[in-house]
């Protein structure tokens, strides 16, 4: 990535970036330590392990995320699938698809379908096929309500961030964001399509129900990843409000991850 480019995605991060609001900075500190004690999926693999991740629900919010089997929560791997993939930053994609799970669905929305240079978008759900994975148990998100193209929020490099449910892993992998999204969390790092985020401290948070997709007031022509993730705060920043320790009197706390 050349230094022009850097420096213009840092600039655009910081004009994006919103503070943790301290009931998120509470969800986080309370949950980031020791298993999660409620998963719905089988363990998945992360971008640095094997069967290292599941997907975790949170009664007291009904709020699912991604948890690391031990201490941590995801790791961010970039997805380039969609428009303009291998163009750009994910030049060097090595798993880049013309096309996103919700293609179909997104069009209705005036595009052809997302492009991860401009949408931020999240890939959650696994479809764990033998050509992909190992032909073993599969995760739909739908299955416990979040609905294809719901607000994420994104709490990532001291920042929260905003994106949508924009695809499916056809096997194993999790942790896995577009371009634009990876770029804005950690502006600093060489963000591109065969290089991301290897800590596992990435939380991604998906919401049940009807209130957690934002339809036409999206902005999903914008020409800015910006101008997009900002048209997603209304519905994400009322989303996050609902989380809160709730439990974390049974969870063990690490104050100041965050």
């Amino acid at each position: 990535m050349r230094a022009s480019t850097s420096f213009a995605i840092l600039l655009a991060s910081i004009a994006t970036a919103r503070e943790i609001p301290e009931n998120v900075k509470s969800f986080y500190d309370s949950h980031i330590n020791g298993e999660c004690p409620n998963p719905i999926s089988i363990r998945y693999d992360s971008g640095q392990g094997e069967s290292d991740t599941v997907y975790c629900k949170n009664d007291a919010s009904g709020a699912v995320y991604l948890k690391d089997t031990g201490n941590g929560y995801a790791d961010v791997d970039i997805d380039c699938d969609g428009l303009n993939a291998g163009e750009g930053d994910c030049f060097n994609d090595p798993t880049g698809q013309s096309q996103t799970a919700f293609k179909d669905s997104v069009q209705q929305f005036g595009i052809e379908d997302l492009d991860s240079h401009i949408h931020t978008f999240v890939v959650l759900g696994n479809d764990n096929s033998a050509d992909e994975g190992d032909g073993g148990e599969s995760f739909d998100p739908q299955s416990v309500g979040i609905q294809p193209l719901s607000v994420v929020a994104v709490v990532c490099g001291d920042n929260l961030f905003y994106g949508v449910w924009g695809d499916v892993n056809g096997g194993k992998v999790t942790g896995e964001s577009s371009l634009s999204l990876g770029q804005m969390c950690f502006p600093n790092e060489e963000i591109n399509g065969n290089a991301g985020h290897g800590d596992h401290d990435v939380l991604y948070i998906a919401f049940a129900g009807d209130e957690a997709v934002p339809g036409a007031d999206a902005l999903w022509t914008a020409s800015t990843s910006e101008e997009f993730e900002a048209s997603l705060a209304g519905v994400g920043d009322a989303l996050v409000a609902k989380l809160g320790a709730g439990d974390a009197s049974n969870s063990r706390i690490m104050r100041g991850k965050v």
